[in-house]
């Protein structure tokens, strides 16, 4: 199977932060790389809305996003025990980062930020 991703990828579990409209509520993320990443979220989201991603590191930094939703996945499966589970999440496409130097929030180019 060919591989249609042209970024390197990371595929590292982190928990993010998710700011819609409707307020914020907590994500697992996966699988990040410089245009996008996918998140696990308890709730959809509504295909093509734009929401801010905010990671927090251990040390107390934090970096944000503006992304917008492009596709949503539904799983069920069968565990060990006979009991059925469920995952959902969506895949998001990174739009731009902000950075917080001295000025408020600023959208910064995804073409210029490099990893």
């Amino acid at each position: 199977m060919n591989e249609r991703r042209s970024h390197l990828r990371f595929d590292k579990v982190f928990t993010v932060y998710l700011s819609t409209r409707d307020g914020m509520t907590r994500g697992i993320g996966r699988n990040i790389s410089a245009r996008g990443l996918f998140v696990e979220t308890r709730e959809p989201l509504p295909l093509g809305e734009k929401l801010k991603i905010t990671f927090a590191g251990e040390d107390g930094t934090e970096m944000t996003c503006l992304c917008e939703v492009r596709y949503q996945v539904a799983l069920a499966y069968g565990k060990q025990d006979g009991r059925e589970g469920n995952s959902r999440g969506v895949g998001l496409r990174i739009v731009a980062y902000e950075t917080q130097d001295e000025a408020p929030l600023l959208l910064v180019d995804r073409e210029r930020v490099m990893h």
